[in-house]
């Protein structure tokens, strides 16, 4: 600065603004971290608690596999069969079919919700209690998928009393074979949220539950289900959804969008309730705003048209076409809305079918394939960008831009779309990549230009 400038602020009031800056930037800042890096599943699929077993996510898989053989043997038909870009069919249906064979489940939901009915209080303690020996049991083979975790019941008048003690039951089974320990990524998911009540409720008993179990405090997490208007507006005509981040003190993972729920409580007629429409659109651009760069990961619905066959035994010609057409129809339609998600920022979604996953995939590997060449172009030059101005000593104060570039590539390369090597063209190193910060990726570089 130039010291024959003239100025009117004395040193003593320019600290103070200075200050007041600094403290309205650190509560910021705490309220919004920004994206970790951390791995974010594509999907979650859903299944009823009753038909949970160790090895689910295993047959899940052959089950896709079989029906990406059936239907659509080589990456020509399955990218004819999405509306995909052809340029990268074989290149997407191999890294598909790999996916499928390594690791065709990314995250699963027991669930006692929807999925589950309501049924005898004796039949649910059954269910709890075999569902935890299952995770128990793929804990220790490790055949669980990376993330794993139950949909519980609503806090209703009705089904409050029901929901917890299904909780309590399946992590009290579940801790006492697992000697205390739960699996990675494991969360509770709580649906059909009318009050911010709901979740400090959960957070409550998650505390005590904790403390009965012998778990580390905070080491039970929630994700909410944004299924209710009552969740985008409250009575106030204030959004819920703020409110519900402070109410989990610090245990929100995630939000998750239920499509028909919501299009219901909005009075939209069956034929209308897709997730493209628009009361869908602006319900989930409202959990955009409040959970951006708060470390809450977002998914989307699930496309409720499932990819079956209709015709089944020894079939005719026609029967077969028939098959085929439908398959592929529902195939387009969950590709679509995949891409749609992709586009608007949600990088996860649900699935409810087997048939489901080849498509979750092949749409998911496709927007990455597509985007690689013009996300890798950006990334190194903006690197340079800041590397440079951190070298000569510059502010550079947009890490946040350049984390939410470099998270492209890391979850390319966590989903099996884009390899390391791949990466590359980023300018960065497989070690730098795998830092998962692009602060950290800085810091060292500016480190090493020092030593040099």
């Amino acid at each position: 600065m130039s010291a024959s400038a003239r100025t009117s602020l004395s040193d003593k009031k320019l600290g103070k603004a200075l200050a007041r800056v600094r403290d309205a930037q650190d509560r910021v800042l705490r309220r919004y971290p920004g994206a970790s890096g951390d791995r974010q599943p594509v999907h979650t699929v859903y299944g009823g608690a009753h038909l949970f077993t160790a090895d689910t996510a295993k047959k899940l898989g052959e089950l896709a596999l079989r029906a990406l053989d059936a239907y659509a043997p080589d990456g020509a038909t399955l990218a004819a069969a999405i509306g995909a870009d052809a340029a990268n069919a074989a290149l997407v249906y191999d890294r598909v079919v790999a996916k499928l064979r390594r690791e065709a489940v990314e995250d699963f939901r027991i669930d006692f919700e929807d999925g589950y009915g309501n049924r005898p209080d004796e039949e649910e303690d059954g269910h709890a209690a075999a569902a935890a020996t299952a995770v128990a049991a793929g804990l220790a083979a490790g055949t669980l998928p990376p993330f794993i975790g139950i949909r519980i019941k609503p806090l209703t008048r009705d089904l409050a009393a029901r929901s917890l003690r299904t909780l309590d039951i399946f992590l009290t089974e579940l801790c006492t074979q697992t000697e205390g320990k739960l699996p990675p990524g494991f969360v509770v998911t709580l649906p059909k949220i009318t009050s911010v009540t709901d979740v400090e409720t959960l957070v409550w008993v998650f505390e005590h539950l904790e403390d009965r179990l012998g778990l580390d405090a905070e080491s039970l997490k929630l994700e909410i289900m944004v299924e209710t208007t009552q969740c985008i507006l409250d009575a106030s005509g204030r959004s819920m959804l703020p409110r519900l981040l402070d109410a989990a003190a610090g245990r929100m993972t995630g939000a998750h969008f239920g499509t028909y729920d919501y299009t219901a409580s909005c009075d939209i007629t069956a034929a209308y309730q897709k997730m493209g429409h628009p009361a869908c659109d602006f319900a989930k651009h409202m959990m955009k705003v409040t959970f951006a760069s708060t470390g809450v990961a977002l998914s989307d619905g699930a496309t409720n048209i499932m990819p079956v066959a209709p015709h089944r035994g020894t079939l005719t010609d026609e029967q077969k076409a028939q098959n085929r057409a439908a398959v592929h129809a529902a195939w387009r339609l969950h590709a679509d809305d995949v891409r749609r998600s992709l586009v608007n920022g949600f990088y996860q979604g649900w699935d409810l079918h087997p048939g489901q996953l080849p498509t979750r995939y092949a749409a998911v590997y496709g927007f990455f394939l597509e985007g690689l060449a013009a996300a890798s172009e950006r990334l190194k030059n903006f690197v340079e960008k800041a590397a440079q101005a951190t070298l000569v000593g510059d502010v550079f104060d947009d890490a946040a831009t350049g984390q939410g570039l470099l998270n492209f590539f890391l979850r390319g390369i966590a989903c099996g779309a884009v390899t390391e090597d791949e990466a590359l063209a980023t300018g960065l190193s497989l070690d730098e990549i795998r830092t998962r910060s692009f602060v950290k990726i800085l810091d060292a570089r500016r480190a090493s230009a020092a030593g040099a």
